[in-house]
């Protein structure tokens, strides 16, 4: 497998380390991005080169977009008083500090089609919620980012269960996309990671596992000096849309300006996957997005506000853009480095049956870490660790083979959500109008507790039932 070796990994860990001593994550990426392609022999012209490459494809496109949409939904919401509406009357019951994260947990789970979506949707729904219960931007970035990529592994109707089926077709005795299906299913009890993720913010917004590490902190901030935000944090997000006000003497509908078009979205993504096997969410958010234009108008806001009103919805949606551009050229780096390869060659001595899971697990976690992208750490782990599993159980399906399956499916989330080169990271920075860097550190030890957990729980397998 061709690689750099060591010099590989040295811009991902350029981005993270100078992310956190920087508290400034565009400029980290950007620095990460220019000595990586120095160091690869591209010269000085190769960082536009690198942007123009990796900010090309379908898939960055597709987030940008998507982004984009979600920030002028937002911003119609805030426009029209549908959320503001909402929020007033969840206020009106008086949701207490335990309430309003149950609330926002549970909403996290619900939306579950969209990694993409259910962060930014989640954050932007329940921020005024929280923060008038005192709870700080950075626990609400932590529930809506472990309600997101962690829900939506687990679920066999969404986009990233149809892929890592696809990437299993073909491989040892999964023949068919039937066989993948049942392969996925069988392998969700074994999904360790996401399972104990979801579960462990539930326990902690129910209070049965008290915050500790830096989240302590910043919650004891905001319930004791009613900061949500620490001194001197820049919410990733723009202020068109946290400072946005409703129009004057419109009265908020709010199942019409906000529960209608929600429902839209959701009923538009799953129609379309059970009919097309491809849930449609880019299509299921432009049709939202026209629905909304046209319905303000003829409530009586001029179409001159809400051309302005658009437009401040896609500047919103900017910081976030940004961030994600530069954090895909960072994994287009890494892949023409040959990050991956670097991290996998410097594991195979260590696999034996009963060590497998855990260390696909690990190196999945590891490999996504350094690039920021799950999706990515699939596409390359599970075509070689399917084959190694298939290799010890002779071609049969055993439970090493759905063990080490789940395992590139947990650790990649895992190894995603530690990141903040992440781009489910940043959105749900974006959507609770967090600082980004705040965000990842009160996150990652309350990740590195799952993931250990999910760990054990590999070893226990490898050790007791293979």
């Amino acid at each position: 497998m061709e690689t750099m070796g060591f010099i590989s990994i040295i811009p991902a860990i350029l981005a993270i380390v100078l992310s956190f001593v920087t508290r400034n994550t565009i400029v980290a990426l950007a620095i990460a991005c220019i000595t990586g392609t120095l160091l690869s022999g591209q010269g000085l012209f190769g960082f536009p080169t690198l942007l123009k490459e990796s900010l090309g494809t379908t898939s960055f496109s597709w987030v940008m977009l998507l982004n984009t949409f979600i920030g002028i939904l937002v911003a119609y919401f805030q426009k029209t008083g549908a959320i503001q509406g909402f929020s007033q009357k969840v206020h009106d019951r008086n949701l207490s500090r335990k309430g309003a994260q149950l609330m926002a947990w549970i909403l996290g789970i619900f939306i579950y089609f969209s990694d993409s979506f259910s962060p930014l949707f989640v954050g932007s729904v329940m921020r005024s919620i929280t923060d008038k219960a005192k709870v700080s931007r950075e626990k609400l970035a932590y529930i809506a980012d472990s309600t997101s990529a962690p829900v939506s592994v687990l679920m066999p109707i969404t986009g990233w269960a149809a892929y890592l089926m696809g990437l299993a077709v073909g491989v040892g005795c999964i023949a068919t996309d039937k066989d993948a299906s049942a392969l996925f299913l069988k392998a969700i009890p074994f999904n360790f990671y996401p399972i104990f993720a979801v579960l462990f913010v539930g326990l902690l917004a129910s209070g049965i596992i008290k915050d500790f590490g830096p989240m302590k902190k910043a919650e004891r901030r905001a319930q004791e000096e009613g900061k949500v935000l620490r001194d001197g944090a820049t919410p990733l997000i723009g202020k068109e849309l946290t400072d946005m006000e409703a129009y004057p003497g419109l009265k908020p509908r709010i199942f019409l300006n906000f529960i209608f078009p929600v429902l839209m979205i959701i009923s538009i993504a799953i129609g379309t996957y059970i009919a097309f096997s491809s849930a449609k969410t880019m299509e299921a958010f432009l049709m939202v997005v026209i629905f909304m234009t046209v319905s303000m108008m003829i409530q009586g806001i001029p179409f001159k506000e809400v051309m302005s009103t658009l437009t401040d919805g896609v500047k919103g949606a900017v910081p976030a853009v940004m961030l994600l551009a530069l954090a895909y050229s960072v994994n287009a780096l890494s892949s023409q480095m040959g990050t991956a390869n670097y991290i996998i060659n410097m594991t195979e001595g260590l696999l034996t049956p009963h060590l497998l899971p855990a260390i696909i697990f690990l190196v999945s976690a590891v490999m996504a870490f350094a690039t920021g992208s799950s999706w990515g750490t699939f596409a390359i782990c599970m075509p070689i660790a399917l084959p190694l599993a298939f290799n010890f159980t002779g071609g049969t399906l055993t439970i090493l083979v759905i063990a080490s399956f789940a395992a590139v499916a947990g650790g990649g989330v895992f190894g995603d959500h530690c990141s903040p080169l992440s781009d489910t990271t940043v959105l749900s920075s974006t959507g609770a109008a967090a600082d980004h860097i705040d965000h990842v550190k009160t996150q990652l030890p309350y990740a590195l507790v799952c993931g250990a957990l999910a760990m054990a729980a590999y070893l226990v397998v490898g050790f007791c039932f293979v």
